[in-house]
């Protein structure tokens, strides 16, 4: 397998190709320096000259599985084909010659430090993932297996602990990113996972900007990994960023596309079971923010029944975690978005915390909940069930901004309610 310390591919020539984001000419450089011709390489591909013709061309690469496959025939190393992919690696910030750093760059700080204003999560941490997803850091060479890693960084966002999360993503990053050299599927399948996580908790602390990047390089890894369940993890977290975006049809397309990909295995196990069900609830609460009944309400109930032969208890390490009672927290969300706050208390209150496993989804009850009370104009009700989320795990308050809003309301609108003030020092103030 080539490296980047084979000399073609740390040519002047190569940086070019990178610099202009041209993973095609890469292809073609490899090719030639083969001595192949267009179908000498189709034929190792399974392709047609022409398609090789197109796979080299400058622009948006349309065949992520392709390239790659031809990348790996003509020895183009992964660090420089992610470089040249816009995926800044730790490898592949070595591709680009060494020079001082932007002076763009304290400006972008700046604004990062202000973006953090409020925030629970100290702006040095949010600098941190900043920095490491435009250049990441070498690899601190921690002795402790990948997926274990995974498995903690996982936890940290199972409890609520965003900040500690945070702080771990840089390593973990570039970590994932070292072992993708050997261009194993399972490698890269676990980079997804990690850019997946990654978009997750910066959607919590409603960080849209990095979520989109990190999402959108979970399902680029998810697609060279060739896992069906990569994929779709990586296409729903895309899909949410896109809903907050305001893309909630472009969310709801790829979300149904996948989850038709998913149905058409046969869901012949229950990992896939737990996907298709997951991505029924995605794209019906997106559909519901869009504001369309119709399709919310009906995704809802496929999602429902598609869950009921789940467990109780997801198992541990499952990438899809959803159970009957999460699915049906679902329902509380959607009729939330819909404007029906009746009908979304009526199904909350048919939910108790205990039927869910982690922190995090106990308190996503409650402040789900919260919503819905104080769409129906209850103060004192919104109060007790944000307390109840903040008891369960303070960070659901207090780094989510739709939260904090509502208590910085409560506390400008309804002082005198009891909870209001204990809240309110809780999570504005503290």
């Amino acid at each position: 397998m080539q490296r980047t310390t084979d000399p073609l591919w740390n040519s002047s020539r190569v940086r070019l190709l990178v610099a202009r984001c041209d993973p095609g000419g890469l292809i073609r450089l490899g090719r030639m320096c083969r001595g192949w011709r267009q179908a000498d390489l189709g034929r190792r591909l399974g392709c047609s000259a022409s398609t090789v013709s197109r796979l080299e061309r400058p622009g948006r690469v349309s065949d992520l599985r392709l390239l790659q496959r031809a990348a790996y025939e003509v020895g183009v190393p992964s660090d420089v084909l992610g470089a040249a992919l816009g995926l800044m690696g730790p490898q592949a910030t070595r591709v680009a010659p060494n020079g001082p750093r932007h002076t763009e760059e304290d400006p972008m700080r700046r604004r990062t430090l202000l973006a953090a204003a409020g925030l629970a999560v100290p702006a040095s941490v949010l600098l941190g993932v900043d920095s490491a997803l435009a250049e990441m850091p070498e690899p601190s060479g921690s002795p402790v297996p990948i997926d274990l890693r995974l498995a903690r960084a996982r936890a940290l966002f199972d409890t609520g602990e965003y900040s500690d999360l945070l702080k771990a993503l840089p390593d973990l990053l570039s970590t994932a990113h070292d072992r993708i050299r050997d261009r194993t599927e399972i490698n890269y399948a676990r980079l997804s996972a990690c850019y997946s996580l990654a978009a997750q908790v910066l959607v919590k602390i409603g960080r849209y900007g990095q979520a989109r990047l990190t999402a959108d390089r979970a399902s680029l890894y998810a697609d060279l990994s060739g896992s069906p369940l990569a994929s779709a993890a990586a296409v729903r977290e895309l899909s949410i960023v896109l809903r907050h975006q305001g893309q909630a049809g472009t969310a709801q397309r790829l979300v149904l596309n996948a989850a038709s990909r998913l149905e058409a295995t046969g869901l012949k196990t229950e990992a896939q079971a737990a996907a298709y069900a997951q991505l029924l609830c995605t794209t019906s609460y997106t559909a519901a923010c869009a504001n369309d009944r119709d399709q919310a309400q009906s995704m809802i109930r496929e999602a429902a029944r598609a869950s009921r032969g789940l467990p109780a208890v997801a198992p541990s390490g499952r990438l899809f975690a959803i159970t009957p009672a999460s699915a049906a927290l679902y329902q509380v969300g959607v009729h939330w978005a819909l404007g029906d706050a009746g009908a979304a208390i009526k199904a909350g209150l048919r939910l108790h915390q205990d039927q869910f496993s982690t922190a995090e989804r106990k308190a996503r009850l409650h402040t789900d909940m919260a919503r819905a009370w104080w769409q129906w104009g209850k103060a004192e009700q919104t109060a007790q069930s944000l307390l109840n989320a903040f008891r369960v795990a303070p960070t659901e308050v207090r780094d989510r901004p739709s939260m904090r809003a509502i208590v910085t309301e409560l506390h400008r609108s309804h002082p005198r309610v009891s909870g209001v003030r204990e809240l309110a020092h809780a999570v504005v103030t503290e």
